[in-house]
């Protein structure tokens, strides 16, 4: 929950400066057409409308900030469709009942603060709350406005025609508008889709404020900046974070037999096959092993699995007897500095399940396997890491 600042603060003083603006010089130029193209069709459509009733405006000044909402911030709730029309012409009608109620008060203050607060009573039992509203509704006060026709002509024509010019400028510009948040389509919403929603929900009912963003727009821009965290932490990780460093390794003329116990005792899947200085000469995995013994069919599966690790006691053996003999001489490596995001095509296109890491030297420091990856995945993913 946001903190409050103490009066007086530094930080409460810091709140009276301008916010900065975050859109690019083109954003910029964009809105301020839109607002030009908005108004100036908007009053020249009204304007040739205004022989039919004579006597009254053709444009009314509340519109101006309408025109902001609409052309800068089309996105936000307070600027679609039925907050601008629904909002200024129910406030243009508070507006008017407040001055027969000034009448009837004898007091023009107390009608006017009447007039915008039963305006702004009246946009949020309707969900049309439209900041302008209060402008309209006070215009009509201090105006003197009596007639219910002013609220139609020029307050609701005005109005909608403003709408009109911003479906057509916002949308020609690439901006959606009236603006709506579609799921993919054919998706169902994921377990933690949902979870992202209740807990949404339960935090805007703590806040309960009027925000000037929709929940659907805060949602997407929760979740892009989840994703964004996320591509970040995992672009920091490098091997050496994640990598194991206990490492179990044979060499070249090591016993299958002693291979195969080292497999099964460690309960691993690859030993990495070193040379003297430790550079990684290959790596020898279980699947090296069932090909080895010829284990394409179930049948017989211990018993060729046993001929082929049991060493021969003789001098001649028509079988393999050491790892140099079937072991994957071809081994993707990776150095310890290498970020950990290169190594996932690795992982789940090229069939790689693991990734010796080496350091100065080409000398074996690590090893990386599949379930180091998913962990490290996990683990960029939570937010509390």
């Amino acid at each position: 929950m946001t903190q409050r600042a103490a009066f007086f603060s530094r930080a409460w003083w810091r709140a009276f400066r301008p916010a900065r603006t975050r859109i690019n010089t083109r954003e910029r130029l964009r809105l301020v057409a839109g607002s030009l193209f908005g108004i100036f069709l908007t009053g020249l459509l009204c304007h040739l409308a205004g022989g039919v009733l004579p006597g009254l405006p053709w444009l009314v000044a509340p519109l101006g900030a309408s025109a902001v909402l609409i052309f800068a911030v089309p996105a936000s709730p307070m600027a679609q469709p039925w907050p601008v029309v629904g909002g200024n012409t129910l406030s243009a009608l508070a507006g008017i009942a407040g001055v027969h109620g000034a009448h009837l008060l004898g007091s023009p203050e107390l009608a006017a603060a009447l007039a915008v607060a039963s305006a702004i009573a009246l946009m949020l039992a309707l969900r049309c709350l439209h900041p302008p509203g209060g402008a309209t509704a006070l215009m009509m006060v201090l105006g003197g406005i009596s007639s219910p026709v002013f609220a139609f002509y020029p307050v609701m024509l005005n109005s909608v025609l403003l709408v009109l010019m911003g479906i057509l400028y916002n949308n020609a510009t690439r901006r959606a508008y009236p603006h709506m948040q579609l799921p993919p389509p054919g998706a169902a919403p994921s377990a933690e889709d949902r979870q992202l929603d209740a807990d949404l929900d339960a935090v805007l009912a703590r806040y309960n404020q009027v925000l000037d963003v929709s929940r659907d727009d805060l949602k997407a821009l929760l979740a892009e900046t989840r994703l964004r965290a996320y591509d970040r932490k995992l672009a920091e990780v490098r091997c050496e974070d994640i990598m194991s460093r206990d490492l179990v390794t044979v060499e070249f003329g090591t016993p299958l037999e002693e291979a195969w116990a080292l497999l099964r005792e460690r309960r691993i899947k690859a030993l990495p096959v070193v040379d003297r200085s430790f550079r990684i000469a290959g790596i020898i995995t279980v699947a090296d092993f069932m090909r080895a013994a010829d284990l394409d069919l179930y049948e017989g599966f211990d018993a060729k699995l046993r001929q082929l690790v049991r060493s021969t006691r003789s001098v001649y053996s028509d079988k393999p007897e050491v790892v140099g003999q079937i072991m994957t001489r071809n081994v993707r490596v990776a150095g310890r500095q290498r970020r950990l995001v290169e190594l996932v095509p690795l992982f789940g296109s090229t069939g790689h399940h693991h990734i010796p890491i080496i350091g100065e030297g080409e000398r074996l420091v690590g090893i990386i396997t599949q379930s180091d990856l998913v962990a490290a995945l996990g683990k960029a993913a939570d937010p509390a890491a």
